[in-house]
């Protein structure tokens, strides 16, 4: 049985909307439940928050095409121990493999 163009694109035109929404929602659903294990976390104080020490670094493109690199000394950052960013945290894990901070001036 051979498909067609039409028939191939009128199956992805069905297909194609429901895969989107399973997808958005499995990622709401990750989330929410992200959230919620932090709050359980939270009240019965079972180490919501970590400590990574952080190395942040200014970066100035400068006039000749070099880059000049201002470096602060490390310091402790807040970070929260979940899969997402939760209350303008990091998570734990992204600082732990991230732990020097790059900003581009």
């Amino acid at each position: 049985m051979e498909m067609t163009a039409s028939r191939l694109r009128d199956l992805l035109r069905r297909v194609f909307p429901g895969a989107v929404v399973i997808l958005l929602g499995t990622g709401l659903l990750a989330y929410v439940l992200d959230f919620g294990l932090l709050r359980i976390r939270v009240a019965t104080n079972r180490t919501p928050y970590g400590s990574v020490v952080v190395t942040r670094y200014y970066a100035i493109l400068q006039k000749s095409g070099k880059t000049q690199c201002i470096f602060e000394p490390p310091q402790p950052e807040t970070c929260v121990n979940a899969l997402f960013p939760h209350g303008g945290m990091r998570p734990c894990w992204y600082l732990n493999r991230h732990p020097e901070q790059r900003t581009n001036i």
